[in-house]
């Protein structure tokens, strides 16, 4: 009986606990609601005329993200107010692109709304220019049903998606979310110059937007890398450049055990979908050893390309004379930064000539070469690697 009574309580506690717990929090959600509704409440009777004639500004505390939306009409902007400040953001509106270009100048954006068809600017014409004066804004193109086909043009010159008009609540809370979510991607995949030299052990933990080459390892001017063993043996992969740049690889195509090789010879390739990169032996000697883990799951190399994710390993025999045309320390570091600024001038080029801009206007991301296409793939290859 006591046991019974026992259990009877604890479940009792438990419900109750989980009670107030659901109460609390649908109170602190009242609350927030409440909070963002007096921001709105406020934005709609505030005079921002000395900034801009049309500003009408909802400021929340901890945004999801700040946004400024740009249209002719005050019906659509009331809408993206009472819609996007109660799901937590804050929202500027304003009535014409050059309000929206002004405010540019001095304020801090995620996301920049813009109507296609506006008096005096247009839309396209907001996209260019705000991915000019700051690309690492992202657009959404506000669009009706017969502008669909120029919201996609805008697309090309930098916008990274278009909604609809009309639209739901439902439908613009969705669309807000899935940007917001979109956007953190990209920030996450975004490449930083900064060049790290790690123990070897540590080669993994370097952020995932920055590059690492650990201590002791040599580099090639092809972007492979050695690391000698004490038995004379060398241990080879592809470095962070190429593997950061290139993006998923979906297999590699190993050398023959027992092959002979010569320093600058074909030794692997790196194959995505169906284009591939070559890979040329840093040194000379022949092949002992493929890594069984990688012909399994190429997937490892997003945790490193270093360490035990080698490709295969060679027994040198020319160590001496080879070893000093390969890049170790400060100037393995150096050899990054230069082909990281050249990889980048090159991408200008080709960006120019047809392949799809960044989402972030000149910064490098994780995959840089998915984009292009089999032309400018062979141009990369034949710039960074095939040396």
């Amino acid at each position: 009986m006591v046991i019974v009574f026992l259990f009877v309580s604890v479940i009792l506690f438990v419900a109750a606990d989980l009670a107030v717990r659901s109460a609390l929090e649908k109170m602190h959600e009242s609350k927030r609601r409440q909070e963002r509704a007096a921001a709105l409440a406020s934005s709609l009777r505030l005079d921002f005329t000395r900034v801009s004639k049309t500003l009408k500004r909802a400021e929340v505390e901890n945004p999801a993200a700040r946004i400024l939306c740009v249209d002719d009409e005050e019906v659509i902007l009331d809408s993206f107010r009472k819609i996007l400040v109660l799901d937590g953001y804050c929202v500027d509106t304003v009535q014409t692109g050059q309000e929206a270009l002004g405010l540019l100048q001095s304020h801090h954006y995620d996301f920049v709304f813009t109507d296609l068809k506006m008096p005096a600017m247009d839309g396209m014409d907001v996209v260019k220019s705000v991915k000019a004066v700051r690309p690492d804004i992202d657009v959404v193109v506000i669009t009706g049903y017969a502008t669909v086909e120029t919201a996609v043009e805008c697309m090309k010159v930098g916008a990274m998606d278009y909604v609809q008009k009309p639209f739901t609540e439902d439908e613009l809370r969705a669309f807000a979310k899935k940007a917001v979510l979109l956007r953190q991607d990209r920030i996450q995949k975004l490449l930083k110059p900064n060049v790290h030299i790690t123990h070897l052990s540590d080669a993994g933990t370097v952020p995932t937007g920055e590059f690492s080459i650990p201590g002791g390892v040599l580099l090639s001017q092809g972007h492979s890398w050695a690391s000698l063993g004490q038995d004379g043996a060398v241990k080879v992969g592809i470095d962070d450049f190429a593997k950061k740049l290139i993006g998923p690889v979906d297999a590699i195509e190993f050398p023959a055990a027992g092959m002979a090789v010569k320093a600058g010879g074909l030794l692997f390739s790196v194959r995505q979908k169906h284009r591939r990169v070559p890979f040329f032996s840093p040194v000379s000697g022949k092949v002992v050893k493929v890594n069984p883990a990688l012909s399994e799951d190429c997937g490892v190399l997003e945790l490193t390309p270093y360490q035990k994710n080698w490709v295969c390993v060679i027994d040198a025999d020319n160590l001496d004379l080879e070893i000093p045309g390969l890049r170790i320390g400060k100037a393995a570091v150096a050899f990054f930064q230069d082909d990281l600024e050249r990889f980048r001038t090159l991408m200008k080029g080709l960006v120019k000539a047809g392949a799809p801009e960044s989402p972030g206007g000149d910064g490098l991301y994780l995959g840089e070469l998915e984009r292009l296409d089999d032309a400018g793939w062979d141009r990369v290859v034949a710039e960074f690697f095939k040396r």
